[in-house]
């Protein structure tokens, strides 16, 4: 299908919290997501740090490090 075919046909995405199809133009006031309250949860899950990038844990200074300060 050529991109003249497809001007008339909005373009869509799956929504990022249901994975439902949602209308990814600029009349859509909550695209990427396909309503409100979808994109409210992933507020919510952002809000609450339920997005976490896994890694190791992060060492702490009180234990030592060369980053603590000498006496």
């Amino acid at each position: 299908m050529s991109r003249e075919e497809r001007a008339g046909t909005p373009r869509t995405v799956p929504c990022p919290t249901c994975g439902e199809k949602s209308v990814f133009e600029p009349w859509n006031p909550w695209r990427p997501f396909c309503c409100e309250r979808c994109r409210a949860l992933d507020l919510g899950a952002w809000a609450s740090e339920s997005y976490r990038i896994p890694g190791k844990p992060a060492e702490d200074d009180a234990s030592g490090g060369a980053s603590g300060s000498q006496e």
